[in-house]
Parts: structure tokens; sequence; C-alpha cells
């Protein structure tokens, strides 16, 4: 909706969330080859510090180039969560500090929390429109404060980086990264699938599904804001409720038969004739569709050795912000030129293709969750 009110089109808007995302794959990269060397308290550091720069330059710059720059410099994030080299760090951290046999439960409660925060997140979105309403302020200014809103929180996640315990660089690999041939050939065929995901994940992510409900239904931002702050406690929800199932039928079964339903509920998102109708399949969605994150996480720790644990998460995260960033450039033009529903439809059967093939490649894989 800001970069809408700065008179850019569909495929311009497009073009600056995939630029924000090619920034945060970039900085995937980074994590994922140095991120050890550099050390998991100073590379978080860098990431909030970069981000907060990033942030302030967008709410200032002038052309849609100058808005694409900003937003890669921030590795400003339009799927509306964290997926870079932050998440990277985080992840590889947690199994070195889990309970025994509390792996995905770890990963479930990080994700959980971060998904307590993109709700709050979510609603405060809703509060440029609002001051907008009651103050007279231009929605231009509005978003702008809310930008610098989020610049200052970013510089607060880079005070509580500074205070993190020691104890998330044990296990980290101080020298050259090496592979053992059975992780190189699972992560390759990770990396494959995780790619017609991602691609798919691209089409959409929350600013195109935040721009398909605002032209297609005219949800004002506040009732959007309120939306996806409920699909963030839905995705809390499930992300538990996926380390109850992961015990009972092994990660790669909950992985495939939570997410192939979300998929179809999204294929419905699309074409039915109403917001209200349309809001309650997302929502039913969004209680599904999170189920495969902290089991998906969790899988590939642990299929490696420790100390290529930094490497695995960057290899697969790198995999998929490379694929979300190449999306929205053809989702953009996918709702310009032919329909606003179209990137929802091809998005959620390219998911089930994924998820028939994941489980397909990995069912006979049963590590302990």
């Amino acid at each position: 909706m800001y970069l809408a009110g700065r008179g850019l089109s569909a495929t311009a808007v497009g073009g600056v969330v995939a630029a924000g995302l090619a920034g945060v794959a970039a900085s995937s990269g980074v994590a994922t080859l140095f991120g050890d060397r550099r050390g998991r308290r100073r590379l978080l550091l860098d990431v909030a510090l970069l981000g907060a720069a990033g942030a302030a330059l967008l709410a200032f710059a002038e052309s849609t180039i100058a808005l694409a720059a900003a937003a890669f410099l921030g590795m400003i994030n339009g799927m509306g969560r964290d997926r870079g080299a932050a998440v990277v760090v985080e992840q590889a951290a947690i199994p070195s500090v889990a309970p025994e046999g509390g792996r995905t439960r770890a990963i479930a409660i990080y994700n959980v929390a971060q998904d307590a925060g993109h709700a709050l997140g979510a609603l405060l979105a809703g509060a440029p429109a609002l001051l907008a309403a009651r103050t007279g302020l231009s929605p231009v200014t509005t978003h702008r404060a809310g930008i610098g809103l989020y610049a200052v929180l970013l510089l607060a996640t880079a005070i509580l980086y500074l205070r993190l315990s020691p104890e998330v660089e044990s296990g980290r690999s101080a020298g050259p990264i090496r592979l053992s041939d059975a992780s190189r050939r699972a992560l390759t065929r990770l990396s494959l699938l995780f790619g017609i995901d991602s691609f798919a994940g691209g089409f959409l992510t929350t600013a195109l599904l935040s721009y398909f409900f605002f032209e297609r239904f005219g949800a004002s931002e506040g009732t959007i804001a309120v939306l996806f702050a409920a699909a963030r406690v839905a995705n809390a929800a499930s992300h538990l409720g996926a380390a109850w199932l992961a015990r009972r039928f092994g990660l790669v079964n909950t992985m495939v038969f939570t997410h192939i339903p979300s998929s179809l509920l999204l294929f419905t998102v699309a074409y039915v004739p109403s917001f209200p109708v349309a809001a309650a399949l997302f929502l039913l969605r969004e209680g599904l569709v999170e189920m495969d994150v902290p089991t998906r996480q969790s899988f590939v720790l642990a299929i490696v050795r420790p100390e290529e644990r930094t490497f695995a998460s960057g290899v697969t995260n790198l995999v998929r912000l490379s694929m979300w960033a190449v999306a929205p450039l053809i989702a953009g033009p996918m709702m310009d030129g032919v329909s606003l529903g179209l990137p929802l439809a091809a998005g959620a059967a390219m998911k089930i293709g994924y998820d028939l093939l994941l489980w397909r490649s990995f069912r006979r894989v049963t590590p302990a969750a």
C-alpha cells in the first residue's frame, strides 16, 4: 500500500518486492559461507544495523530504482516474515542449546515467538491508515512513520543480539566448509525441491496477497492488518501442533500431509466471490500452511553433522529466498495483465507438486523429531 501510494504500478511493486527479497537472499548467502567464521553474534548484529539503514532510505527514496536499491540494502522482506541471514544463524544455533530429544519442539517454539511478533507487527501495519484518518496527514507520510518504527525496532534487536549468551557459538565451524558425501547428496535433492516450493511461495508473498485483497475486494488497510494478525496467530498455534504430529507420524509425513490441504484452500481463495468467505478460507489455510516450517527446519538440521548445520540451514534458505525473489517479477504482471487471482492459483498448484515429490524422495528417511 505504501508503494501504491507512491504511484507505483503492480509491476513496479513486484519489482521492489523482488529487490528486497534479492537482498535477503544475498545476506543469506553471506551467512551461509561466512557466518560461522564471522561469529554468529557479530553477523546478527551486522544484519540488524544494515536493515535499519535500508529502512531509513526506503522512507525517503524518490525513484522506483532508489526504492528498489533501499529494499535490497535493507533486506526488506515482502514475505512478511524473517527468512534471511538472521534465520540461517539462529536455526543453526538452536540444536546446540536445545534439550536432548527436543530439537523439533525448540524450533517450533522459536517459530511461535516469531509469529507472535509477526501478529503484533501485522496489527501495527494498520496504524498508518488510522493515523492518516485521524490527523489529516497524507497516507504516504504516515506510512513513512511506520517504516521509521520498523527501523527503530531493528535497532532494538541489535541491542538484544549484543546480549546473547556465548553458547550460541557452540558447534560452529571456524574453518572451511567440508560436507560429507551423504550430506551433499541430501542437501542437493532438498534444495531442488525447496526451490520449487519457494518459487510457488513467491507468488504468494504477504505484500502481494495484501494487494490482492485490497484490489479484488476493496478491503481496507485496517481490515487487512487484522486479517494478517489473525493469520500469524493461526501460524503460531500450528507450529506447536506440528511438533506433536512429528513425534507420532514423522517429520516428512507431517510436512506433506498438512501442506497439501493448505494449498487446496488457497486455490479456492483466488476465486470466491466475497471477502468474508475469502478471509475465512485464508485463515483456515494459515492454520495448516506453516506446519511444514519447524518440521522442515528440524529435518534439515537432523540429517547433517553438527558442524554442517550453518551451511545446511544457509543453503536451503538461500535456495528458497532466491526463488522467492524471482516469482514476484512474474506475479506482478500476471495481476496487471491477466487476473488478480492467477498467481494464487498457480502458486497453490506448484506447491502441491512439490509436496508429492518431497514425499516420494524422502518418505523412508525418518530421523528422530
